[in-house]
């Protein structure tokens, strides 16, 4: 038998299987390769940025009026995006208006996530009679129209911008429950709950450590989702005046100041409500990305 030469040893020592690229980075070169994707994260960036600095970027206050210049048209000298029915700044009042909406879209999915998840758990996890009437909860409030409950709560708590966020934060936590139920149904009967309940470990440290740990990655799809449908019930509660008051801009409030001069003065309403579509588009294409970053099928790929 001959000898296998020691060089040939070492370097078969050397020949390690290549490693299976982990998950992120295989969802990371999936997300580059969706251009749609990344069009819609970068819009979303760029509102998110116009939001975060709305005080440098608006060139006047945006309750500031000038009787002498009303309805001015865009490009017009000092008004970029020219001027309302009352000489305000469009660019100054569109920048916070894109602010507000994102604040009531991110605000409205937190409050729709805490309520949401805190049902989701123990319906999933307790079953029986409080999965019965958590369940109840979420048929009975899916059964109306979205908006008219808005509309119902908003004109009971008030009209402004802490009423739209409840109202819509209140109704959107449905959907948070449904699909954390789902879940918690399927990993409560997995080893490692059997194994923590087995050594005596309490319900609550159960769902707080084991369960929601595993639960969050779905919730937070969804909620990427729902920010971009709280901002559009926002602006719909604003267009009829149970959202943001005056002379607070909000972009469902401007459509509605708009609407009286399409026919003149076309901006006022065309303006915020393609800023409407964008924002939303983006946002929605962000979730899509989010998706299959977070889809556990991607660890079969």
């Amino acid at each position: 038998m001959s000898a296998i030469p020691s060089g040939q040893i070492a370097w078969e020592a050397q020949e390690v299987a290549p490693a299976r690229p982990s998950r992120l980075a295989r969802a990371s070169r999936q997300l580059a390769r969706n251009k749609l994707v990344l069009v819609g994260s970068t819009i979303a960036l760029l509102f998110i940025l116009i939001g975060l600095f709305a005080p440098l970027l608006a060139p006047y206050d945006y309750e500031k009026q000038n009787l002498l210049a009303p309805l001015k048209p865009p490009l017009t000298a000092g008004h970029l995006l020219g001027t309302d029915s009352v000489g305000r700044d469009t660019l100054s009042r569109l920048v916070y208006g894109i602010r507000i909406s994102l604040l009531v879209g991110f605000g409205v999915t937190l409050v729709s996530l805490v309520v949401g998840t805190a049902f989701g758990l123990l319906a999933g996890y307790y079953r029986g009679w409080v999965d019965a009437v958590i369940s109840g909860l979420v048929e009975f409030t899916w059964g109306f129209p979205l908006i008219l409950i808005a509309v119902v709560l908003v004109g009971a708590l008030g009209p402004g911008l802490t009423g739209a966020v409840l109202a819509i934060g209140l109704i959107n936590w449905a959907g948070f429950a449904r699909i954390v139920r789902g879940e918690v149904l399927s990993l409560r009967e997995r080893e490692f709950v059997q194994a923590a309940q087995a050594l005596g470990v309490g319900d609550l440290e159960i769902m707080l450590r084991h369960l929601l740990p595993n639960v969050l990655a779905p919730a937070l799809v969804m909620g990427s989702y729902y920010v971009a449908l709280a901002i559009i019930v926002e602006a719909g509660l604003s267009f009829i005046g149970l959202g943001a008051q005056p002379p607070l801009p909000s972009l469902g409030t401007m459509i509605a100041e708009g609407r009286n001069y399409l026919l003149k003065s076309h901006w006022m309403a065309t303006i915020p409500g393609l800023a409407i579509v964008l924002l939303v588009l983006g946002l929605n294409l962000l979730g899509d990305g989010l998706r299959d970053v977070l889809d556990p099928r991607l660890r079969d790929e």
